[in-house]
């Protein structure tokens, strides 16, 4: 077969041609092709111009005509700063979850005088700076809960401040206090900078969230929840929100807090109140979420009456028990599981105590039917010391009265 590539090129479309013609079926087909082609080069084309005008025209109008991108290079890179390490970051928001009546105002209020005397936290870190506190509390009177609470606390009250709303004046040139909620963030900005607070206490964060938003709805609170965390950054202000639990029992303890799912989603650390499963009369403070450093450990504390009367916060240490298990649904038999492993161990050290072997404790537990998990716990609650002897070292365990 002969002729140039031109030619032959030629010959085909002929022949494609001629066979288009002669089929109806297929011309119809290829016209419909070939105007979904212009169809589509035009909106191509449409598209473009669209981009180019953008691209020249849309920054002067103030539109959003193009993507803003950030080399990471360019990103001078920071440490995480804590006003209370892996509990409260700097210039965040936090959640503190928990059923009313285990004291999460008073827990709160506690945090706040720490934060105005650069007291020592609970776990012997320091709080560093002396620093002002800016309250909202929207179910506790000033006169007689919340400046009771914090002399309780021993706080430095000549740097806590309140926010009781906004003052605006009206056409009369009366000056009117407005309520402030959480969508006022310019107020809030400027209550921040004005006295230079490190905290913001937000109890509880249902009552400050404006009006037409729906707490359940992700979309609502994010939206409000995302302007304040950029005042928290702003300022350097980190912002403790306040919720009671919903009634979920036994679920995940990101999911138990009041409202969508999206505030604690804001949050960059999320703390939980609940009561100790093996004591009534005490609570245990959980982490539930900590984005910016590895999860610390849960601290137990009483309420005791303090000399003015009103309950303040007692520390006991560390907790065995996570946020999880707090929720949990324990069961009766659980209970007795755990008191009866506690009176074991106590009984067995009296016996073989002081620097009872632990190995041998957990052997004797063992063959009477505790797990080594629910031993730790009780050994945990009895505050038994556990010290090392010999070499090559033993772990020995002793009741703190067996001690001198």
């Amino acid at each position: 077969m002969g002729g140039s590539v031109s030619e032959l090129l030629g010959t085909l479309r002929d022949g494609v041609a001629v066979y288009e013609h002669s089929d109806p079926v297929l011309k119809r087909a290829l016209a419909d092709e070939r105007e979904q082609d212009r169809a589509e080069t035009h909106r191509n084309g449409r598209h473009l111009a669209a981009v180019r005008d953008n691209r020249t025209n849309g920054a002067a109008a103030g539109e959003a005509c193009a993507v803003s991108l950030t080399r990471l290079s360019d990103v001078k890179p920071e440490r995480v700063e804590w006003l209370w390490r892996n509990r409260l970051p700097v210039g965040k928001l936090v959640t503190l979850d928990g059923d009313p009546g285990l004291g999460k105002s008073t827990l709160a209020l506690s945090v706040a005088a720490t934060v105005t005397t650069a007291g020592t936290w609970p776990d012997s870190t320091a709080c560093g700076q002396r620093s002002d506190v800016l309250l909202l509390s929207a179910e506790d009177g000033l006169a007689d809960t919340v400046r009771p609470r914090l002399d309780a606390a021993g706080a430095d009250v000549h740097r806590v401040h309140a926010i009781e709303g906004i003052t605006t004046v009206d056409d009369d040139g009366n000056r009117v206090l407005s309520p402030l909620t959480l969508a006022d963030v310019t107020g809030l900005e400027a209550a921040i900078t004005q006295t230079a607070a490190r905290l913001l206490v937000v109890d509880v964060l249902m009552a400050y969230l404006p009006s037409g938003v729906d707490s359940h709805k992700d979309q609502d609170v994010r939206r409000v929840l995302s302007r304040l965390a950029g005042v928290a950054d702003k300022t350097g202000c980190t912002v403790l929100l306040v919720r009671h639990l919903n009634k979920g029992a036994g679920r995940d303890p990101l999911y138990r807090g009041g409202g969508s799912i999206g505030i604690v989603g804001a949050a960059r650390a999320g703390l939980l109140v609940a009561a100790d499963p093996d004591d009534p009369e005490r609570r245990v403070l959980a982490a539930v979420k900590s984005n910016l450093g590895p999860p610390p450990r849960s601290l137990s504390y009483r309420l005791v009456a303090a000399d003015n009367g009103v309950a303040r916060v007692e520390w006991e240490g560390e907790s065995d028990h996570s946020a999880s298990e707090l929720l949990s649904d324990m069961s009766d038999d659980d209970r007795k599981d755990r008191k009866g492993a506690e009176i074991w161990l106590r009984q067995y050290l009296e016996i073989e105590g002081p620097q009872a072997k632990s190995r041998e404790a957990k052997k004797e537990a063992q063959a009477a039917g505790i797990s080594e998990r629910t031993l730790q716990r009780a050994r945990a609650n009895l505050g038994v010391v556990v010290d090392c002897k010999g070499m090559p070292a033993v772990s020995v365990w002793s009741l703190p009265e067996q001690v001198g």
